[in-house]
């Protein structure tokens, strides 16, 4: 009995032991015939991220793909993707011009007829000027944007084969993956060369200029440094001490972190003169600012920040060699009665009613300071102040990804006449004789 137990038991060891081995040859089997997971985009894949701010949400409206970030201004902004990486948009303001808005509707008629990829936001108020354009718009299938109202939030693709649309109150945010396959060689949006002679008074030392890669400190070592590298226009920002004294500093939260101040602010004059900025930097009081411009004739100051035209002229060493930017019209007046060169900041500029060119022909305002920012929005305008011989500098050079020295040089010079630079990056642009 114990030998047939002992057989039994053996067979079971053995059929066990041939069980184990096919399993593993089937499972092997499989292993080699089972395709891997397949991904509908690569996961490597590009993909666009759309934010679209109403007026009431008080922020930047943007997009960003590969690996760059583009602000929008006012409008409908409209993004053609050339390939998954390669974009080409314009902005138009639908709020405040039909003939934008026509144009809007003109471009989407020819994108759908060759089947273009693209996607569309809405920045700040955008509404007003489509009213004309509803049932067009409604006809190719913008159901939503045909009903837009002013200061809403709007987004639309079509990056999955189809028009996507939405639109909220506030904002809106969406990251798409963009198709790897789009090849389309169409331009809706040219890049227009401008011609320009290179000339240094095309650039402004932003905050006095960089130093040892620090920026907007308005310090002596920075007119010294950038003096010596080609500079001749240097902007200082002018604010005043607690006893009315006059300095250079952006602002005085910024200059008690630069010299780790911890008093209260304002400071007193005698405060502030004994901080360096970084420990390493010196201040530049009025006394300051008039000793290095009276040593450097050939350099031109030009303010930010402050507004009293009279006032600081008189104070400082060659009225002559001032340019003050000003944010009031009234300020621009009282400038240009006193014989005081200005550079109207963009607020004022766009707050002027009727004829702005008449405006700035009457004070005999030859200077402009506008953001690049709005460069896609007011291509006319920035082209009929060319016209006018008006200098259009612009601004917020290097808040952008991208958008530094380099990029505006080749990109924007030309449509405006010079930039607010952070660094000096054009020995090679004044080699060159024109564009």
């Amino acid at each position: 009995m114990t030998n047939k137990k002992q057989i039994l038991i053996s067979a079971s060891v053995c059929n066990l032991f041939y069980l184990i081995i096919y399993l593993i040859t089937v499972n092997s089997s499989l292993a080699k015939t089972i395709p891997n997971p397949v991904h509908d985009t690569p996961i490597d894949a590009e993909q666009i991220m759309l934010n679209s701010n109403s007026f009431t949400a008080q922020e930047r409206s943007s997009f960003s793909v590969a690996a760059v970030t583009e602000q929008t201004e006012r409008g409908l902004t409209i993004i053609h993707f050339n390939t998954d990486k390669k974009v080409e948009y314009r902005t138009f303001d639908t709020h405040s011009s039909e003939e934008a808005a026509a144009e809007v509707l003109e471009i989407l008629v020819q994108m759908l007829k060759n089947k273009a990829v693209f996607a569309i936001l809405a920045h700040d108020s955008a509404a007003k000027s489509l009213i004309g354009q509803t049932g067009s718009l409604a006809k190719l299938g913008f159901l939503q944007l045909s009903t837009l109202k002013s200061r809403q939030a709007y987004i639309m693709h079509n990056l999955k084969g189809s028009i996507y649309e939405a639109i909220d109150d506030v904002s809106l945010s969406e990251t798409i993956e963009v198709p790897i396959n789009i090849e389309d060689d169409e331009i809706y949006f040219p890049k227009i060369q401008y011609e320009f002679e290179p000339n240094n008074n095309r650039y402004i030392a932003h905050a006095g200029g960089e130093v040892n890669d620090i920026k907007s400190t308005n310090s002596l070592q920075a007119l010294n440094e950038n003096y010596k590298k080609g500079f001749r226009l240097f902007e200082l920002d002018i604010i005043e001490t607690s006893d009315g004294k006059l300095v250079a500093a952006h602002d005085w939260k910024m200059w008690a972190r630069f010299t780790d101040y911890a008093g209260t602010l304002p400071p007193s004059l005698a405060e502030f003169k004994k901080h360096k900025i970084y420990g390493d930097y010196e201040t530049l009081n009025l006394d300051g600012i008039n000793t290095w411009f009276a040593a450097h004739p050939d350099a031109t100051l030009v303010t930010d920040k402050v507004n009293d035209p009279i006032a600081f002229a008189e104070a400082f060493v060659d009225k002559s060699r001032l340019i003050m930017e000003l944010f009031s019209l009234m300020a621009v007046e009282k400038a240009s009665q006193n014989g005081i060169h200005t550079i109207i900041s963009q607020e004022p500029l766009m707050a002027i009613k009727g004829d702005k060119l008449n405006y700035l022909a009457v004070n005999n305002v030859k200077y402009v300071a506008v953001s690049r920012r709005i460069i896609a929005s007011q291509t006319k305008l920035l082209l009929q102040l060319r016209e006018q011989g008006i200098k259009v500098y612009v601004y917020n050079v290097n808040f952008d990804t991208g958008k530094d020295e380099k990029y505006v040089q080749e990109n924007e010079i030309g449509l405006v006449y010079g930039m607010y630079a952070d660094k000096w990056v054009f020995d090679q642009a004044l080699e060159t004789p024109s564009k």
